[in-house]
Protein backbone atom coordinates (compact mmCIF):
# COMPACT_ATOMS: atom_id res chain seq x y z
CA UNK A 1 0.00 0.00 0.00
CA UNK A 2 1.55 3.69 -1.23
CA UNK A 3 -0.05 5.92 1.65
CA UNK A 4 3.09 8.79 -0.02
CA UNK A 5 0.11 10.93 -0.29
CA UNK A 6 -0.29 11.24 3.31
CA UNK A 7 2.67 12.32 4.08
CA UNK A 8 2.68 15.01 0.89
CA UNK A 9 -0.82 16.06 2.11
CA UNK A 10 0.59 16.71 5.86
CA UNK A 11 3.13 18.82 4.64
CA UNK A 12 0.76 20.77 2.31
CA UNK A 13 -1.74 21.29 5.21
CA UNK A 14 0.92 22.42 7.53
CA UNK A 15 1.37 25.34 5.14
CA UNK A 16 -1.96 26.42 4.33
CA UNK A 17 -2.84 26.02 8.29
CA UNK A 18 -0.06 28.54 8.95
CA UNK A 19 -1.34 30.87 6.40
CA UNK A 20 -4.74 29.80 7.91
CA UNK A 21 -4.29 31.57 10.94
CA UNK A 22 -3.83 34.47 9.83
CA UNK A 23 -6.66 34.50 7.62
CA UNK A 24 -9.09 33.40 10.24
CA UNK A 25 -7.86 35.79 13.00
CA UNK A 26 -8.02 38.74 10.45
CA UNK A 27 -11.35 37.72 9.44
CA UNK A 28 -12.75 37.42 13.05
CA UNK A 29 -11.02 40.45 14.90
CA UNK A 30 -11.57 43.30 11.64
CA UNK A 31 -14.28 41.61 10.30
CA UNK A 32 -12.75 41.37 6.53
CA UNK A 33 -11.26 38.72 4.31
CA UNK A 34 -7.85 39.88 3.23
CA UNK A 35 -6.96 38.86 -0.01
CA UNK A 36 -3.56 40.10 0.58
CA UNK A 37 -2.59 37.57 3.09
CA UNK A 38 -1.31 35.28 0.65
CA UNK A 39 1.52 37.87 -1.01
CA UNK A 40 2.42 38.29 2.67
CA UNK A 41 3.71 34.60 2.27
CA UNK A 42 5.50 35.24 -0.27
CA UNK A 43 6.75 38.70 0.44
CA UNK A 44 8.31 37.03 3.43
CA UNK A 45 9.74 34.29 1.57
CA UNK A 46 11.61 37.13 -0.72
CA UNK A 47 12.76 39.07 2.28
CA UNK A 48 13.79 35.74 3.64
CA UNK A 49 16.33 35.16 0.82
CA UNK A 50 17.57 38.38 0.58
CA UNK A 51 18.81 38.27 4.15
CA UNK A 52 20.06 34.70 4.10
CA UNK A 53 22.21 36.15 0.57
CA UNK A 54 23.25 39.66 2.51
CA UNK A 55 24.77 36.72 4.85
CA UNK A 56 26.36 34.95 2.89
CA UNK A 57 28.00 38.52 1.12
CA UNK A 58 29.67 39.13 4.29
CA UNK A 59 30.83 35.45 6.13
CA UNK A 60 30.94 33.68 2.30
CA UNK A 61 29.46 30.00 1.65
CA UNK A 62 28.45 28.95 5.05
CA UNK A 63 27.60 25.16 5.10
CA UNK A 64 23.82 23.75 5.97
CA UNK A 65 23.55 21.85 9.26
CA UNK A 66 23.54 18.54 9.10
CA UNK A 67 21.56 16.53 7.99
CA UNK A 68 19.64 19.22 6.57
CA UNK A 69 20.14 21.55 3.45
CA UNK A 70 20.14 24.85 5.09
CA UNK A 71 22.15 26.50 7.32
CA UNK A 72 22.04 28.90 10.59
CA UNK A 73 21.95 31.91 7.89
CA UNK A 74 18.12 30.40 6.80
CA UNK A 75 17.23 30.37 10.58
CA UNK A 76 18.41 33.89 11.47
CA UNK A 77 16.82 35.13 8.25
CA UNK A 78 13.68 33.36 8.85
CA UNK A 79 13.06 35.49 12.62
CA UNK A 80 14.11 38.64 10.41
CA UNK A 81 11.86 37.89 7.79
CA UNK A 82 9.03 37.48 10.14
CA UNK A 83 9.34 40.68 11.65
CA UNK A 84 9.79 41.98 8.16
CA UNK A 85 6.65 40.58 7.24
CA UNK A 86 4.77 41.81 10.10
CA UNK A 87 5.56 45.13 10.16
CA UNK A 88 4.77 44.66 6.26
CA UNK A 89 1.14 43.99 6.98
CA UNK A 90 1.06 46.05 9.87
CA UNK A 91 2.20 49.25 7.55
CA UNK A 92 -0.68 48.05 5.20
CA UNK A 93 -3.31 47.99 7.85
CA UNK A 94 -2.42 51.81 9.30
CA UNK A 95 -1.72 53.37 5.77
CA UNK A 96 -4.78 51.42 4.07
CA UNK A 97 -7.27 49.31 6.21
CA UNK A 98 -7.28 51.06 8.92
CA UNK A 99 -8.68 54.14 7.56
CA UNK A 100 -11.23 52.11 5.64
CA UNK A 101 -12.44 50.18 8.41
CA UNK A 102 -13.12 53.69 9.91
CA UNK A 103 -16.06 54.54 7.16
CA UNK A 104 -17.69 51.24 8.52
CA UNK A 105 -18.46 49.18 4.77
CA UNK A 106 -16.95 46.07 4.72
CA UNK A 107 -16.79 45.62 1.28
CA UNK A 108 -14.45 48.61 0.57
CA UNK A 109 -11.88 47.35 2.98
CA UNK A 110 -12.37 43.83 1.02
CA UNK A 111 -12.01 45.22 -2.54
CA UNK A 112 -8.82 47.36 -1.10
CA UNK A 113 -7.36 44.25 0.11
CA UNK A 114 -7.84 42.34 -3.52
CA UNK A 115 -6.01 45.78 -4.77
CA UNK A 116 -3.31 45.99 -2.51
CA UNK A 117 -2.62 41.97 -3.52
CA UNK A 118 -2.03 42.94 -7.26
CA UNK A 119 0.34 45.64 -6.20
CA UNK A 120 2.42 43.61 -3.49
CA UNK A 121 2.68 40.46 -6.54
CA UNK A 122 3.56 43.13 -9.36
CA UNK A 123 5.99 44.77 -7.07
CA UNK A 124 7.76 41.38 -6.23
CA UNK A 125 7.65 40.30 -9.72
CA UNK A 126 9.50 44.13 -10.78
CA UNK A 127 11.80 43.79 -7.80
CA UNK A 128 12.86 40.20 -8.47
CA UNK A 129 11.59 39.19 -12.03
CA UNK A 130 9.00 36.16 -11.89
CA UNK A 131 11.42 33.35 -12.61
CA UNK A 132 11.41 30.71 -9.60
CA UNK A 133 14.48 30.93 -7.47
CA UNK A 134 15.24 28.60 -4.51
CA UNK A 135 17.02 28.31 -0.88
CA UNK A 136 19.21 25.86 -1.46
CA UNK A 137 19.47 23.37 -4.69
CA UNK A 138 20.99 20.92 -2.97
CA UNK A 139 19.27 17.24 -3.36
CA UNK A 140 17.92 15.47 -0.38
CA UNK A 141 17.35 11.48 -0.42
CA UNK A 142 13.67 10.68 0.89
CA UNK A 143 13.79 7.95 3.48
CA UNK A 144 12.12 5.17 3.28
CA UNK A 145 9.49 4.78 6.54
CA UNK A 146 7.15 1.95 5.91
CA UNK A 147 3.96 2.02 3.37
CA UNK A 148 5.45 3.21 0.72
CA UNK A 149 5.98 6.64 2.56
CA UNK A 150 9.34 8.47 2.10
CA UNK A 151 10.05 11.54 3.69
CA UNK A 152 13.48 13.76 3.95
CA UNK A 153 14.87 15.31 7.05
CA UNK A 154 13.93 18.84 5.96
CA UNK A 155 10.15 17.72 5.83
CA UNK A 156 10.66 16.51 9.00
CA UNK A 157 12.26 19.48 10.60
CA UNK A 158 9.47 21.54 8.89
CA UNK A 159 6.58 19.97 10.36
CA UNK A 160 8.29 19.87 13.60
CA UNK A 161 8.46 23.82 13.35
CA UNK A 162 4.59 23.88 12.14
CA UNK A 163 3.87 22.18 15.67
CA UNK A 164 6.02 23.87 17.77
CA UNK A 165 4.27 27.13 16.26
CA UNK A 166 1.02 26.23 16.53
CA UNK A 167 1.33 25.13 20.06
CA UNK A 168 2.60 28.66 21.02
CA UNK A 169 -0.05 30.32 19.48
CA UNK A 170 -2.28 28.29 21.32
CA UNK A 171 -0.67 29.43 24.09
CA UNK A 172 -1.02 32.96 23.72
CA UNK A 173 -4.55 32.63 22.58
CA UNK A 174 -5.33 30.81 25.77
CA UNK A 175 -3.36 31.35 28.11
CA UNK A 176 -2.47 35.54 28.20
CA UNK A 177 -4.21 38.67 28.63
CA UNK A 178 -3.87 39.54 24.94
CA UNK A 179 -4.59 36.46 23.64
CA UNK A 180 -7.70 36.96 26.08
CA UNK A 181 -8.94 40.21 24.48
CA UNK A 182 -7.85 39.07 20.91
CA UNK A 183 -11.09 36.39 21.77
CA UNK A 184 -13.39 38.73 23.58
CA UNK A 185 -12.64 40.75 20.93
CA UNK A 186 -13.40 38.13 18.16
CA UNK A 187 -16.53 36.83 20.08
CA UNK A 188 -18.52 40.32 20.87
CA UNK A 189 -16.27 43.46 19.94
CA UNK A 190 -18.89 46.07 20.83
CA UNK A 191 -19.01 44.65 24.24
CA UNK A 192 -14.93 44.29 24.27
CA UNK A 193 -14.48 48.03 23.99
CA UNK A 194 -16.94 48.87 26.84
CA UNK A 195 -15.18 46.56 28.96
CA UNK A 196 -11.81 48.22 28.36
CA UNK A 197 -10.26 46.09 25.76
CA UNK A 198 -7.73 47.84 24.05
CA UNK A 199 -8.34 47.18 20.75
CA UNK A 200 -5.79 48.91 18.77
CA UNK A 201 -2.85 46.87 20.26
CA UNK A 202 -5.46 43.39 19.71
CA UNK A 203 -5.22 44.70 16.21
CA UNK A 204 -1.15 44.96 16.45
CA UNK A 205 -0.47 41.76 17.54
CA UNK A 206 -3.41 40.03 15.19
CA UNK A 207 -1.28 41.58 11.95
CA UNK A 208 2.08 41.14 13.59
CA UNK A 209 1.66 37.17 14.14
CA UNK A 210 -0.46 36.68 10.82
CA UNK A 211 2.39 38.27 8.91
CA UNK A 212 4.75 36.22 10.86
CA UNK A 213 3.23 32.70 10.16
CA UNK A 214 2.88 34.08 6.25
CA UNK A 215 6.43 34.33 6.19
CA UNK A 216 6.38 30.74 7.67
CA UNK A 217 4.56 29.16 5.54
CA UNK A 218 6.49 30.97 2.60
CA UNK A 219 9.65 29.97 3.48
CA UNK A 220 8.15 26.17 3.55
CA UNK A 221 6.67 26.17 0.26
CA UNK A 222 10.73 27.84 -0.26
CA UNK A 223 12.46 25.30 1.21
CA UNK A 224 10.43 22.03 -0.48
CA UNK A 225 9.36 23.27 -3.51
CA UNK A 226 10.79 26.61 -4.67
CA UNK A 227 9.76 30.79 -4.55
CA UNK A 228 7.71 33.13 -6.88
CA UNK A 229 5.85 35.79 -7.33
CA UNK A 230 2.79 34.12 -7.29
CA UNK A 231 3.13 31.60 -4.89
CA UNK A 232 1.22 33.08 -1.72
CA UNK A 233 -1.64 33.98 -4.55
CA UNK A 234 -2.16 30.50 -5.09
CA UNK A 235 -2.55 29.19 -1.96
CA UNK A 236 -5.08 31.87 -1.03
CA UNK A 237 -8.03 29.63 -1.81
CA UNK A 238 -7.01 26.80 0.60
CA UNK A 239 -6.11 28.81 3.07
CA UNK A 240 -9.80 30.16 3.10
CA UNK A 241 -10.87 26.96 3.25
CA UNK A 242 -9.11 26.04 5.37
CA UNK A 243 -10.11 28.96 8.18
CA UNK A 244 -13.81 28.41 7.23
CA UNK A 245 -13.33 24.79 7.53
CA UNK A 246 -12.05 24.71 11.34
CA UNK A 247 -14.16 27.45 12.19
CA UNK A 248 -13.56 31.51 12.14
CA UNK A 249 -11.76 32.75 14.87
CA UNK A 250 -10.37 29.15 15.89
CA UNK A 251 -7.02 28.72 15.74
CA UNK A 252 -6.67 24.91 16.44
CA UNK A 253 -9.36 24.50 13.81
CA UNK A 254 -7.77 26.64 11.13
CA UNK A 255 -4.39 24.22 11.56
CA UNK A 256 -6.51 21.36 11.83
CA UNK A 257 -8.61 22.47 8.51
CA UNK A 258 -5.25 22.77 6.81
CA UNK A 259 -4.56 19.79 7.13
CA UNK A 260 -7.69 18.46 6.06
CA UNK A 261 -7.73 20.66 2.53
CA UNK A 262 -3.62 19.45 2.35
CA UNK A 263 -4.44 15.67 2.69
CA UNK A 264 -7.84 15.94 0.09
CA UNK A 265 -5.77 17.64 -2.31
CA UNK A 266 -3.03 15.28 -2.45
CA UNK A 267 -5.04 12.07 -2.42
CA UNK A 268 -7.06 13.53 -5.26
CA UNK A 269 -3.81 14.06 -7.05
CA UNK A 270 -3.18 10.24 -6.52
CA UNK A 271 -6.68 9.02 -7.01
CA UNK A 272 -8.31 11.15 -9.91
CA UNK A 273 -5.34 13.17 -11.14
CA UNK A 274 -3.45 16.37 -10.70
CA UNK A 275 -5.70 18.43 -12.76
CA UNK A 276 -8.12 17.94 -9.67
CA UNK A 277 -6.23 19.47 -6.70
CA UNK A 278 -7.39 23.19 -7.21
CA UNK A 279 -11.00 21.97 -7.85
CA UNK A 280 -10.66 20.22 -4.33
CA UNK A 281 -10.48 23.47 -2.05
CA UNK A 282 -13.55 25.03 -3.63
CA UNK A 283 -15.56 21.58 -3.38
CA UNK A 284 -14.85 21.74 0.88
CA UNK A 285 -15.58 25.17 0.97
CA UNK A 286 -19.25 25.19 -0.73
CA UNK A 287 -19.86 21.92 1.48
CA UNK A 288 -19.04 23.64 4.80
CA UNK A 289 -20.75 26.51 3.64
CA UNK A 290 -24.15 24.65 2.23
CA UNK A 291 -23.63 21.64 5.88
CA UNK A 292 -22.13 23.75 8.85
CA UNK A 293 -21.56 27.47 7.55
CA UNK A 294 -19.65 28.45 11.49
CA UNK A 295 -16.83 25.08 10.90
CA UNK A 296 -15.81 22.49 13.16
CA UNK A 297 -15.10 24.82 16.06
CA UNK A 298 -16.56 27.68 15.08
CA UNK A 299 -18.99 29.75 17.65
CA UNK A 300 -21.70 32.01 16.90
CA UNK A 301 -20.98 35.74 17.84
CA UNK A 302 -22.41 36.69 21.06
Amino acid sequence: MNLQFVADGLLAGSMIGLGAIGVTLTYSILRFSNFAHGDFMAWGAYATLAVVGAIGAMFGKIAPIAPLSFGWPLIVALIIGMAATGLLALALDMVLFARLRAKGQAIIVVMASFGASMALRSLLEFIFTSRPTYFSRAIQIAMPIGFGIRITLDQIALLLLTAVLVLGVHLLMTRTQTGRSMQALSQNAALARIVGIDVAKVVRVTWIIGGGLACVAGVMIGILIQIRPFMGFEMLLPMFAAAILGGIGSVPGAVLGGLIIGLAEAGAVQLIGAEWRAAISFIILMAVLFVRPIGLFGVGER
